[in-house]
């Protein structure tokens, strides 16, 4: 194949990140990577990028120079080819059309664990939002701060659960789930007997969050290869402490006022993983998370990934916050038919079966 031109390709990009409203700092760094790459001699572009120096040239990065390498290859760079798949879109469209297919939410919290109402209320609120289906996902019993389940608080939960579902209105039900953390050795922090009881299992990682990358990916490829897991919860960890005004409020321990950077793994390697044994990705919605990163998004929609858009809720106002989610989803291209929160409970809960 024929170069194309990188420097043309890094400035469209750029072009594309302005529209979509991405960082400041993302369009920078293409546009400075293109303006320092046009400078060059003739012949240096294509000689740095043979001898994989191109990122000892300030202004261009790890990500810049692989998008020129494609270039230089023929290739329409992969980071161009993301940001193109959503060009023409009307976003807010395809973000309602997205929420509006939604019938249920994969991940929230009741006040068993860290949540600040009843299960009760959690329910009612999700049946008033018009969803056919919430997923109970109280915490598992290492993380103390949240005060987690232990074996016997989760079986009590679960007779809990049948009897609220008994009195809730005709097409509703609570499915019975856990947010297990994904331990140091990528185990699940639960019984495998009581994890194949429950209808949809979210696992995520809470501690040893700088855990270098080799560690990290190897504990969440462990995670995503046990057959309980149906869902990667909030992938990087990461904190952004950014919310849209008045939309705190009880039920927050732990979730305010504080930035995270996101852990550091193997991202292509854990989203093959999950489109090789069916895993979910989440897109989390809380707006103090924005979890995976629009970036990983796309990834993992190139990997061949399914996702659930999950509130994280911990409290009843917070299940609306998966229009946030949906933004995100519309913005990276996500499909509903790509998500598993867009399908019936039963088809759900046979779906999370089968691992």
């Amino acid at each position: 194949m024929s170069p194309r031109d990188a420097v043309a390709d890094l400035r469209r990009i750029a072009f594309l990140l302005e529209r979509a409203n991405e960082a400041t700092y993302r369009v920078r760094a293409f546009r400075t990577a293109a303006k320092t790459l046009a400078a060059l001699p003739a012949g240096e572009l294509t000689a740095r990028a043979e001898a994989g120096t191109l990122t000892e040239l300030s202004g261009v990065g790890e990500v810049t120079a692989r998008s020129v390498v494609e270039s230089l290859r023929g290739e329409e760079p992969v980071y161009l080819r993301r940001l193109l798949a959503t060009e023409g879109t009307d976003l807010d469209e395809a973000a309602a059309a997205l929420r509006t297919a939604l019938r249920g939410d994969c991940h929230t919290h009741s006040d068993w664990s860290d949540g600040g109402s009843p299960i009760e209320e959690m329910a009612l609120a999700a049946v008033e939002l018009g969803h056919e289906y919430v997923v109970l996902t109280d915490h598992s019993p290492r993380l103390k701060v949240a005060r987690g389940l232990t074996a016997d608080r989760l079986r009590r939960q679960l007779d809990h659960v049948a009897a609220v579902n008994a009195a809730l209105p005709s097409g509703f039900r609570i499915l019975t789930g856990i947010e297990v953390d994904i331990l140091a050795d990528g185990s699940l922090d639960q019984s495998d007997e009581l994890l194949a009881r429950l209808d949809v299992v979210v696992g995520s990682v809470h501690s040893g969050l700088n855990d270098e990358k080799a560690r990290m990916t190897r504990r969440m490829l462990a995670a995503v290869a046990n057959p309980h897991l149906d869902i990667l919860g909030h992938c990087t960890g990461r904190m952004v402490a950014s919310r849209p005004a008045g939309v705190t409020g009880p039920g927050d321990r732990g979730h305010r006022g504080r930035t995270r950077p996101p852990s550091d793994f193997d991202a292509d390697a854990v989203f093959a993983a999950c489109a090789e044994y069916g895993k979910a990705v989440e897109i989390n919605s809380r707006p103090e998370r924005q979890d995976p990163p629009k970036r990983l998004i796309r990834l993992a929609l190139e990997a061949g990934c399914h996702f659930a858009i999950d509130t994280d809720a911990h409290a009843p106002g917070q299940l609306d916050w998966q229009r946030f989610g949906c933004e995100r989803a519309a913005l990276c291209g996500v499909p509903a038919d790509r998500v598993v929160n867009t399908w019936s409970a039963d088809r759900l809960v046979k779906w999370a079966a089968a691992h």
